[in-house]
């Protein structure tokens, strides 16, 4: 996480647009004063109940910079869901962390997690129901640990380069059927994907959970289409189902990942760009509640729209943006590399054309359902 501090720091204090809808707040626990942003979309109108969305960032990381690294603003502006992005506190090498049971931490995250719940249902209309968490490595780590140690807050968590530390797995006290959704490279350098001694390995995570969930112990396993060729990775899809063929959990496994957000508009090396780790771990929390699953259970089988490969032209573009390949109308957003969002709208194969002839000079990224191009734009 390192890597992304100065990027993101810059990237943080450039997206004002979302100011209005960016609040900085703070609890007091255990003595000790704890912050957070919440992202509150626009949709938001105080009269009906809405999901909530935890989204913890990486060891040495921090709440701002994780709001841009993983970002689900744009997603919740469409699904209608709060987020929040809890600060960690610093240990005792004097770097921000949440204590997930490793490494010596007496600080009480769960117990701040709860009164940070505690706080925003007091404040907003929020589902008690549909409280999901995800987070970046150490905020994966910490969305296994509540999944065990806050069973009954939480419907459903999602790790993206996280893990489980042997304490938890082995002493794991959740207390209902728990979705969860696993996204990791097998080039991780910080938390091995065979696992180490300090941390268990990825496919001891899953086991645990296949085996706690009651689903077959074999699973589907799909190639996710190689939609980007340059990134040095691909992605296998591994999906295990329960007795009534509900995926309850799921595993994206990126051979040569490194480590990583998939999709993220931080482009570090190592990054996989095949699939939106946000997109992703929202589409699978979001069909849960603290009951089970919402409705029909998710269909096996790739989204056939991810096998459509698209692709742009000109590119660079002076006044409109071609996108070829598209077989059916799909929305779309234009985005600055900082996260703001510029265009949006709907192209199909009859209008496939986005104007940029007011759009400034730039490298921008085109996002078209799951597939995000970079895009330039000349005058």
């Amino acid at each position: 996480m390192k890597e992304i501090l100065a990027f993101v720091c810059i990237v943080f204090g450039m997206q004002i647009a979302h100011g209005q809808q960016v609040i900085n707040g703070s609890i007091t626990h255990d003595g000790m004063q704890r912050e957070y942003i919440l992202y509150v979309p626009a949709s938001y109108n105080g009269t009906t109940a809405v999901p909530l969305l935890f989204n913890f960032h990486g060891y040495t990381s921090n709440a701002s910079q994780q709001l841009v690294y993983g970002d689900f603003r744009p997603i919740a502006d469409t699904a209608g869901f709060l987020i929040v992005h809890p600060q960690g506190s610093l240990d005792n090498n004097g770097t921000t962390h949440f204590n997930v049971g490793f490494g010596g931490s007496s600080t009480d995250d769960v117990g701040f997690t709860s009164d940070l719940l505690d706080t925003l249902i007091a404040q907003y209309q929020i589902d008690e129901d549909r409280v999901y968490s995800t987070g970046m490595s150490n905020g994966g780590y910490m969305s296994f640990h509540l999944a065990c140690n806050l069973s009954s807050r939480f419907a459903a968590v999602a790790s993206v380069t996280g893990a489980m530390v042997p304490t938890t797995l082995n002493n794991c006290g959740a207390t209902h059927t728990t979705p969860i959704l696993q996204i990791h490279g097998t080039n991780d350098g910080t938390v091995p994907y065979d696992g180490d001694i300090w941390t268990s390995s990825i496919p001891d995570v899953l086991d645990h959970w296949v085996t706690y969930n009651n689903c077959n112990a074999t699973p589907v396993i799909e190639q996710v289409p190689d939609a980007d060729p340059s990134d040095g990775s691909t992605v296998e899809r591994y999906s295990y189902t329960d007795a009534n063929g509900c995926v309850l959990v799921k595993h994206y496994k990126i051979t040569n990942g490194g480590h990583t957000w998939p999709g993220s508009i931080v482009n570090l090396g190592g990054t996989n760009y095949d699939i939106d780790a946000s997109q992703e771990v929202w589409d699978f929390l979001s069909q849960f509640d603290i009951n089970g699953v919402i409705g029909n259970c998710e269909p096996l089988g790739l989204d056939e729209t991810s096998n459509v490969q698209l692709s742009v032209l000109p590119n660079p573009a002076n006044n409109v943006l071609n996108v070829e390949g598209l077989t059916e109308e799909m929305e779309f957003q234009l985005i600055t590399l900082e996260g703001k969002v510029l265009l949006t709208g709907k192209i199909g194969p009859l209008n496939n054309q986005v104007s940029v002839s007011k759009i400034a000079a730039g490298s921008y990224l085109l996002k078209v359902g799951k597939q995000t191009i970079e895009v330039v734009v000349r005058h």
